[in-house]
């Protein structure tokens, strides 16, 4: 791998890390665009990218500082966590059958309702 495609990953990674830690999103819904705009990447490969992102404890000192100030739902979070493993299994499965077309445009109906019910919702 060249350095400049070492200095573009860690770079994308600050970025969205920081973004992420701010306003408590996974990332995925800058990473996956940027791996496909970016990088030339197919939305599978997209997906799959960003979620061997979400098997190194890139979260961490976020989580250490918001716990610290005593905004973490332990429990919760717990379960939320064991429900996402056995979801993104099932989820990793199901998108093998799709074809990138088809999930590249239901990742974008998703996110443009879930603009929609944040810029208008209560």
């Amino acid at each position: 791998m060249s350095t400049v495609a070492i200095a573009g990953g860690l770079t994308l990674g600050l970025i969205i890390g920081v973004i992420s830690g701010m306003i408590g999103i996974g990332g995925g819904a800058f990473l996956i665009p940027a791996l496909v705009f970016f990088y030339g990447m197919s939305q599978k490969t997209a997906q799959g990218t960003s979620v061997a992102t979400l098997l190194l404890p890139i979260g961490i000192f976020a989580f250490w500082t918001y716990y610290k100030a005593g905004h973490v739902d332990l429990k919760l979070a717990l379960l939320i966590a064991v429900g996402f493993a056995v979801g993104g299994w099932f989820g990793g499965i199901w998108a093998q059958h799709l074809s990138d077309v088809m999930l590249r445009r239901g990742f974008a109906v998703l996110l443009v309702a879930l603009a929609i019910k944040l810029a208008f919702g209560r």
